[in-house]
């Protein structure tokens, strides 16, 4: 996929920041994602992140990393963080930025190492796809776990994006889970492939990790239906 977001991340690093990507779903329309949000600080992080961060402990993945900025204050904090993005471009910001170990990668290709934390924020459990995907990956991060680990993942309930009737059910597709979403991201003039992305409500993310072998236990919840959760191993 072109690397879009990577090539975004680079211009606002290298003071060439003109314009903001763009982000539309197949259930909303255009919808803008501010490059400088995507370098803020500790302080300007949501509530939610910010509990997420004082959470990890121990060896730490950081999953989908971006420009670095949740690894960053942790390697500040003095926690030992590998941060991950497919994005080559992202991870050439994340190093420029000083995090001192940064690799360029699927988090299915990590299969040598254990963490004692696994980090997956802003709707970290969009990476799964879908929901038949998911018990793949919920098995791949179990699996790269050390004893007593925890996954440390977002996500939000999409039923407020759908409409309602009158005894307040909602409006949903019937060949997909409502969660399911089709995206695609733009930046100056040029449009990436569409590719999924998965939010999942507490009830399924619920079920699905405990189907894994996970125990699933919510440590915040947002102001619009969004959560954090803490997966372990059972066995732990």
């Amino acid at each position: 996929m072109t690397d879009l977001l990577g090539k975004a991340l680079l211009d606002y690093h290298n003071g060439k920041y003109t314009e903001d990507l763009i982000t539309s779903t197949n259930i909303s329309e255009d919808d803008e994602l501010p490059l400088p949000y995507l370098f803020r600080n500790f302080a300007e992080m949501p509530k939610l992140e910010q509990f997420a961060l004082k959470k990890c402990r121990g060896t730490i993945l950081d999953v989908g990393c971006g420009a670095g900025s949740h690894s960053l204050w942790l390697q500040e904090k003095g926690f030992q963080v590998k941060a991950i993005d497919i994005s080559a471009g992202a991870i050439e910001v994340a190093r420029a930025r000083g995090i001192q170990k940064t690799e360029q990668t699927h988090i299915l290709a990590i299969s040598e190492e254990k963490f004692d934390t696994i980090l997956l924020l802003m709707n970290g459990t969009g990476i799964f796809e879908t929901v038949e995907k998911t018990n793949k990956y919920l098995q791949h991060l179990k699996s790269i776990l050390n004893p007593n680990g925890q996954i440390l993942i977002d996500s939000s309930d999409l039923q407020y994006m759908y409409d309602r009737n009158d005894d307040g059910s909602i409006w949903v597709p019937q060949e997909r889970y409502y969660g399911e979403l089709e995206f695609t991201m733009s930046y100056k003039g040029e449009t990436t492939p569409t590719f999924p992305w998965l939010y999942l409500h507490e009830a399924l993310c619920k079920q699905l990790a405990e189907a894994n072998g996970l125990t699933f236990g919510i440590l915040k919840r947002g102001e619009n239906f969004d959560y954090l959760a803490r997966l372990t191993a059972s066995n732990n």
